[in-house]
């Protein structure tokens, strides 16, 4: 891990200065990509998940830095789920065999996701408790499962997903302003206006997907 981050070591590199805390060129970069990336998903658009994987290495990187290692951890599981949810967007089914489209959950689906972002919180904190020098486990942990549960509900074009992701963004501002990470504070604070933007974009879009459904287009 030291040696992983020694040889970032270049990207440390301070850009500007905000509120008093240094904002570093990859955390400048993590940035651009992030706020690219969420513009595709409002737009639906499959780019998003490569932009998706760029800003996860990065952020993985800055969140190591910062010994957030549950939201370092967490970047590692974006990659996998961004290569997962890329394919979904490009060859997924949903249940009934058609292409996969934007739709709602079911109320079982709902409580599942709400029990194991509950369930999996208080064991992930444990986790970095025991085998991390993390000082804010358990508030690292419970953004991370919830971020993890909000990419899979994004990778089936779930609607809920930006409820999820709305939670997890303003829970999120306080943790990095915690940690003195100022222009992601910016980020995610812009993610949760983003998110309430992508909750009522797909809404839309579900609606007029169902209107052309019934109408038989």
């Amino acid at each position: 891990m030291d040696s992983l981050l020694q040889a970032a070591e270049p990207l440390f590199a301070v850009a500007f200065t905000l509120w008093g805390s240094p904002a570093t060129w990859l955390e400048v970069a993590a940035f651009v990509l992030a706020v690219w990336m969420v513009a595709c998903n409002l737009r639906v658009n499959p780019l998003a998940w490569p932009l998706a994987i760029l800003s996860s290495v990065l952020y993985g990187l800055l969140f190591l830095h910062s010994r957030l290692y549950g939201e370092a951890g967490l970047q590692v599981m974006f990659v996998v789920a961004a290569c997962w949810g890329w394919w979904q967007w490009l060859r997924g089914r949903a249940q009934d065999g058609a292409a996969l489209r934007v739709h709602r959950l079911t109320r079982r689906q709902r409580l599942m996701t709400l029990a194991f972002i509950f369930g999996a919180w208080p064991m992930l904190a444990v986790l970095l408790q025991r085998f991390t020098d993390s000082d804010v486990a358990y508030l690292d942990a419970l953004p991370t499962v919830a971020s993890l549960a909000g990419q899979v509900l994004l990778g089936r074009k779930a609607i809920e997903n930006w409820a999820v992701w709305l939670a997890v963004n303003v829970f999120s501002v306080g943790l990095f302003a915690l940690k003195g990470l100022w222009l992601t504070v910016a980020l995610y604070a812009l993610f949760a206006v983003l998110s309430v933007v992508g909750w009522r974009a797909w809404a839309a879009l579900e609606g007029r997907v169902d209107a052309r459904h019934a109408h038989g287009g």
